[in-house]
């Protein structure tokens, strides 16, 4: 049986709010990095990050990995279906809400434009860390010095202005994302609409800017201008 427009919605907003939380997670841990910097604990075996990654490590995070995997493949997989249906519908409103205002942003229009860009930041993380971490360690390897892998990833500038821009990317998604997943979830309402909306901007603004300046910190520390 054919799946509704509103039921696809709210597959799509349940799933990006999974996503959304273990971003969090996620950035939180790579920020322990920059704290590390701060108590002069960088690339030691007591730094809160690698603990952090220790912690990832873990047998019930780990069969977690199946689980964020299949949440991202739904979300991607009913993001082009709807992106296309909406397309089909309104033509250049790919992907339209039902509030007008938030409709005709930029980000509304182009959200599988930037989640295609998304994608890069996937593709990065899996083959610069992931697959020498946490794979690793799953085949029964030797996983790799977290702090070298930060090292040796942004060792060049080059990829550090690649990643942020990446982010930026990703930021302007969840900015209409957040929006839209609780309106979608029938959460979001007159009272609580402009709350979501700046609640949703301090997140990514917490996102984006956590892992610029892990990035930023890692490239400095590759460079020899931190200790």
């Amino acid at each position: 049986m054919a799946l509704s427009s509103i039921t696809k919605k709210l597959i799509m907003s349940i799933s990006g709010l999974f996503l959304i939380v273990f971003l969090l997670l996620h950035m939180t841990i790579n920020f322990f990095s920059v704290i590390d910097t701060i108590n002069g604990t960088y690339g030691s075996a007591d730094g809160l990050f690698q603990a952090g990654c220790d912690f990832m490590a873990l047998p019930i995070v780990t069969i977690m990995v199946p689980v964020l995997a299949a949440g991202f493949i739904v979300h991607i997989v009913y993001a082009f279906i709807l992106s296309l249906g909406n397309y089909k519908a309104r033509g250049t409103e790919r992907y339209a809400v039902a509030n007008k205002t938030k409709a005709e942003s930029w980000a509304a229009k182009n959200m599988l434009v930037l989640g295609v860009v998304v994608l890069g930041i996937v593709a990065f993380h899996l083959n610069h860390f992931w697959a020498d971490m946490q794979l690793a360690e799953f085949q029964g390897h030797h996983a790799e010095n977290p702090y070298t892998l930060l090292n040796a990833t942004f060792g060049s500038w080059i990829w550090v202005v690649v990643y942020i821009v990446w982010f930026v990317a990703l930021g302007l998604h969840l900015c209409h994302g957040f929006w839209s997943a609780f309106q979608s979830m029938g959460l979001s309402n007159k009272n609580w609409e402009k709350r979501l909306t700046y609640i949703g901007y301090a997140f990514v603004a917490v996102i984006v800017l956590g892992f610029s300046v892990v990035a930023v910190n890692a490239c400095l520390h590759a460079n020899g201008l931190i200790a």
